[in-house]
């Protein structure tokens, strides 16, 4: 897949980890994934920001927990947006909260932090310099932002409201979509729309984040991430050697092997690999 420069409203675009020690977790991330770390922050800056690259291609990034967080590592979602004090009113309007008001990132952009209704926190990024992760979907990189919910229809109608999602059932999950997303990758690579039909998935190509019920375990909605690797049981293996943890060994899942693992500091996240054969799995008639 070409290498991004920026996205279109309502289409995740960043994600970062904020961790109780960035270098331990960018050496762990490093080499589970062989990202190469550059701090983005001017030299003697009192904060650190640690943008992980493949190919010199931006993917993610590792920073210090704010002051007066919670403890405990977690991975954020930032959803690109063309006005990011417009999207905090939206997001008001529409039962969400805004825990951090919009504010300018240097010359980078302008951010807000929000909350749906359930509490599941995420960021909207209006961008300037810079334009969000400039790979994605290839090893490494990131595959998925994914909204593990409680109330699936209270998400329905905050989502919509504030970004126009609609969404798709395949028989084997649910996903947010946005049709002009599915118009902006065919332009950026024609026959996408013609390609996914063949694999059996039509309407997937306007997909642009997943949404899935809570785990038994768990009783907080929450915005996650999924990379891509082309082994997601080595990846896991690597992540115990790593001193990470396994929560889900790989399993097979529609179209792909998944696993859930969960770093050193304690930011969990997935790993899935592409798998074509594996595209009835889990489907329902």
């Amino acid at each position: 897949m070409p290498e991004r420069d920026g996205y279109i409203a309502g289409v995740p675009c960043w994600v970062d980890t904020t961790q109780p020690d960035p270098d331990a977790a960018a050496e762990f991330y490093g080499q589970l994934f062989g990202w190469e770390f550059d701090d983005a922050n001017p030299a003697g800056s009192q904060h650190r920001y640690l943008i992980g690259r493949i190919r010199g291609g931006d993917v993610a990034a590792v920073s210090p927990q704010p002051e007066g967080a919670p403890l405990g590592a977690v991975w954020n979602t930032y959803i690109w947006v063309d006005d990011a004090d417009q999207a905090a009113a939206m997001a008001r309007e529409a039962g969400g909260g805004v825990l951090s008001e919009p504010f300018d990132v240097a010359g980078a952009g302008r951010m807000a932090v929000l909350a749906d209704p359930a509490g599941a926190a995420f960021s909207v990024w209006q961008a300037r310099e810079f334009r969000g992760a400039r790979i994605v979907n290839e090893p490494g990189s990131v595959n998925f932002n994914v909204l593990s919910t409680g109330d699936p229809e209270a998400a329905r109608r905050f989502y919509g409201a504030v970004f126009g999602w609609t969404t798709l059932d395949l028989g084997s999950g649910e996903f947010w979509t946005l049709r002009a997303y599915g118009d902006y990758l065919e332009e950026l690579t024609p026959g996408t729309r013609e390609r996914t039909a063949e694999l059996g998935a039509a309407g997937f190509e306007d997909v642009v984040a997943a949404i899935t019920p809570l785990a038994e375990d768990d009783t907080l909605d929450q915005w996650g991430v999924t990379f891509s690797t082309d082994d997601a049981d080595a990846t896991a293996a690597r992540t115990t050697e790593l001193g990470g943890a396994v929560l889900l060994a790989p399993v097979d899942a529609p179209y792909s092997r998944v696993t859930v693992l969960r770093d050193p500091q304690g930011a969990t996240f997935s790993a899935t690999a592409f798998v074509p054969e594996n595209k009835d799995v889990g489907r329902r008639d």
